[in-house]
């Protein structure tokens, strides 16, 4: 993941600019010149009423949905692993030293830790396939690319939902949330019955793999709580889990809300 800060309202249109060349594939190298293939590839740019412009270029892996890192050796405290260390984490010290969520957020938390919740911020989002914008919050501008770090780090409760980044939409309304969540885990399902083990048609499976990720919501507050200056990363992930806790108690309504969109197929 990179990091850029400009400084003036004509660098965002230069940075989108940028962002044309990053989504097109013609800057896929590493700073030593090293040809970087297979990746999938998000941009966030994030412009402040002042004309400063925030952008982060993320890559993920083509075959993992692995998010490359950004290389740091200078990790602040709170992102080891020990500390609020989630209550359902696997992960052992002996072989994770930070916790993988936390190092690769603490650049995100470093840029903004001087902004607060509800300061206005236009928000540009670039896949490889669209572009997407969006006039909202700083805290809500921040909570998609915060979702996306915390199920493509390596975490092994949030890797779960790892599925749903190759097909991100940022600022999803909770319809939109559900219809894709539910989609992902009856897909699951039936890849898991192609390869031979039990599938789950119902949507338990999806409402436990829920509660463990509220677990490490609640936990990874505390966590950043260590690290904020101000309310701003807090508030993002609030809003994520916020969201996160609506999908299952509002998927069998909307489901039933949409049954006649499938009457062709129902008969």
């Amino acid at each position: 993941m990179v990091m850029v800060t400009a400084r003036n309202s004509n660098s965002f249109f230069h940075h989108f600019n940028v962002f044309r060349v990053f989504r097109n594939g013609r800057d896929d190298r590493t700073p030593g010149g090293t040809e970087m293939t297979n990746y999938f590839k998000i941009a966030y740019a994030y412009k402040f009423t002042d004309g400063s412009v925030i952008r982060f270029d993320l890559r993920l892996d083509q075959g993992t949905l692995a998010l490359v890192p950004e290389e740091r050796t200078d990790q602040p405290e709170w992102t080891l692993l020990p500390y609020h260390q989630c209550a359902n984490c696997p992960l052992d010290e002996r072989t994770h030293s930070h916790c993988p969520v936390a190092a690769n957020f603490s650049g995100v938390v470093e840029k903004f830790k001087n902004f607060v919740s509800h300061e206005r911020v236009d928000v540009v989002v670039i896949t490889d396939e669209r572009t997407y914008s969006k006039d909202t919050t700083v805290q809500m501008g921040l909570s998609p690319l915060l979702g996306i770090i915390m199920t493509t780090s390596g975490c092994p409760v949030m890797e779960q939902l790892k599925p749903m980044v190759r097909f991100h939409l940022p600022f999803a309304s909770l319809e939109e949330t559900i219809f894709r969540m539910v989609s992902m885990h009856l897909v699951a399902q039936y890849l898991r019955k192609q390869a031979g083990k039990s599938a789950e048609w119902n949507l338990d499976g999806l409402t436990r793999i829920y509660a463990q990720i509220a677990q490490v919501n609640k936990d990874f507050v505390d966590r950043l709580l260590g690290a904020a200056k101000n309310d701003v990363n807090v508030n993002a992930l609030v809003n994520l889990d916020a969201f996160a806790k609506m999908v299952p108690l509002a998927a069998d309504s909307m489901l039933a809300k949409i049954t006649p969109y499938f009457s062709a197929l129902l008969r």
